[in-house]
């Protein structure tokens, strides 16, 4: 009897590093031990755009020639923000519909509340809200490092748990309300740290920090520092799970951001 062979899975990759970021690099060469892997990222850094689809980007795209584990790629370089590079990637880039979207791996930790900034989770988002399996992938690490593509973070452990969840989505029906899984992995993982499942923390772990300038015509940014707290964290919140633990946090995330109450008792409660 001829066995058939399994059809190999198409990976759309991207980030919100961009193209030429590490973290991207890493996650590539771990997916492409389960899948076909098109890379598609912005062509410039675009941390902090969440799901954005800003009417300024120009949409261009191009090929480029990079060097992965010693093998040649072609990958595509997007004029836009995550979420535009998935959406190009899908209905220009790829010739049919993937079947993974990974985003990441980015430099730092997307954690608590303030995860709809994130432009890793956001290009995660967009893939789901399309029907399409979705991962994004984080690596914890010094806010120092977040717009950089720094070579002194290494990538191995969280190219390994790219792979390791990526596979399980292939894999796995997932339940209705899970749209998409939000991994977080700490700085000094191998791939043998153990992983729980998390729910998001209800804290704002990055914090706003005003821009300092004597006047609104200077150019001042508004930026931010972390100031995450462990003392009321629940044990079972990512921020926990990260920075207490020490352990892969994995977050199921759902786009139905309808706040989990029952409608008709608070609707009761606005009337009344």
């Amino acid at each position: 009897m001829t066995l058939m062979k399994t059809k190999k899975p198409h990976i759309l990759l991207t980030n919100d590093d961009g193209i030429r970021s590490p973290g991207l690099w890493a996650a590539a060469g771990e997916l492409s031990k389960i899948g076909y892997v098109t890379v598609a990222a912005p062509r410039e850094q675009s941390s902090g755009m969440g799901r954005s689809l800003p009417s300024t980007s120009d949409g261009i795209i191009r090929r480029e020639q990079m060097q992965v584990n010693g093998q040649e790629w072609t990958v595509y370089a997007v004029g836009g923000s995550p979420a535009q590079s998935v959406l190009h990637g899908m209905f220009e880039i790829l010739p049919q519909r993937p079947d993974l979207v990974v985003s990441g791996i980015n430099y730092g930790e997307n954690v608590g509340t303030g995860i709809t900034i994130s432009g890793t989770v956001g290009a995660a988002m967009e893939a789901a809200s399309l029907g399409v399996p979705a991962l994004a992938i984080s690596l914890q690490t010094e806010t120092q490092y977040h717009l950089s593509h720094s070579e002194d973070i290494d990538f191995s452990a969280a190219g390994y748990f790219s792979a390791y969840f990526g596979r399980l989505l292939l894999e796995k029906k997932f339940p209705m309300d899970v749209d998409l899984l939000k991994v977080e992995v700490p700085s000094h993982a191998t791939p043998e740290t153990a992983w729980q499942t998390t729910r998001l923390s209800r804290q704002r772990y990055y914090m706003p920090v005003p821009a300092v300038r004597d006047s609104w015509d200077v150019p001042g940014s508004i930026s931010y520092k972390e100031s995450a707290s462990l003392k009321e964290e629940d044990e079972d919140s990512d921020v926990y799970v990260l920075r207490k633990k020490k352990m892969v946090a994995v977050t199921p995330l759902i786009l139905d951001m309808t706040a989990r109450v029952d409608l008709s008792e608070f609707e009761k409660f606005l009337r009344g």
